[in-house]
């Protein structure tokens, strides 16, 4: 799109962002393709649940620790969590208070930031270390030193959270936050770990017929619109405009060995990837 003109003795970069409107339709296309360069390539990114697996507290929570700790010895991983109950909470008294839609996406984060701590005290033992966005940059120092960075994922936008198309609720929750983080990363690997162990065409509790799906488009999720689902549908959304994630895998937490054998490669639980693999 652009190139270096030389001649009298200065370099120009000649670009058509200059005079065009950056809402052009034609210009937006025009921006399509080149390369997409990661930030810090090869990292494995795991998202824990915090209604599903924080809020189940020792039982479910501690094995997982180790499971990450024994794993973190042979791969660069960064551990996201959410919020659960008690972001369920919040948010409820803000809804009763009127709060305005970045308001409820700023006060969910508090809440996530105390999963975060617990985790990290947990994984301290371990190289557990608090990551937050002010140090982003440092990721790859982090990472070279062998720690485990620990972060949250809600809210992406704080008081610039976008209006929901229904609802009062932040459509871009932890689920979406933690994907686009891994995103910009460049992981090669994410892995959503809750208390399912992955997506069924049905609620399997209501419809004992129900089908888990090895692997699913996010479009054809979004196509059946399902009443629930076990990630965000924003999320999904996300997974099909990616650059360079382009899937997650959804795990039950609730048997930390699948963890290690979906970060080795092993088709457990369910694949969500992109319609289309490798965008330009």
């Amino acid at each position: 799109m652009s190139s270096f003109v030389t001649g009298d003795g200065r370099t120009h970069m000649p670009s058509g962002l200059m005079r065009e409107s950056l809402v052009s339709k034609t210009l937006i296309a025009a921006t399509e393709g080149g390369r997409v360069r990661p930030m810090v390539p090869g990292v494995k990114f795991i998202a824990i649940g915090g209604q599903s697996i924080m809020d189940r507290g020792a039982l479910v929570l501690l094995p997982l620790v180790e499971a990450i700790a024994a794993l973190a010895k042979r791969h660069k991983m960064v551990i996201g969590v959410s919020g659960g109950s008690r972001s369920r909470h919040t948010l409820a008294i803000g809804l009763d208070l009127g709060l305005p839609i970045g308001g409820l996406a700023r006060i969910v984060g508090s809440i996530e930031e105390q999963n975060r701590n617990i985790l990290q005290f947990l994984l301290a033992p371990h190289g557990g270390i608090t990551f937050i966005k002010e140090h982003f940059q440092d990721l790859s120092m982090f990472l070279a030193g062998g720690l485990i960075p620990v972060c949250i994922g809600q809210p992406p936008y704080h008081f610039w959270e976008p209006p929901p198309e229904q609802g009062r609720l932040p459509e871009n929750g932890a689920d979406v936050g933690l994907f686009l983080m891994a995103e910009l990363i460049g992981a090669e690997h994410m892995v959503f770990v809750k208390d399912v162990d992955g997506v069924y065409d049905a609620d399997p509790r209501k419809h004992p017929g129900a089908r888990r799906m090895a692997e699913v488009t996010a479009a054809e999720l979004l196509a059946m619109n399902l009443p629930d689902l076990p990630v965000e549908r924003e999320l999904l959304h996300c997974i099909e405009r990616s650059r360079l994630l382009d899937r997650c895998r959804l795990i039950d937490g609730r048997e930390p060995a699948l963890l290690a054998r979906s970060l080795d490669g092993e088709a457990v639980g369910t694949l969500i990837r992109a319609s289309t693999r490798g965008r330009p």
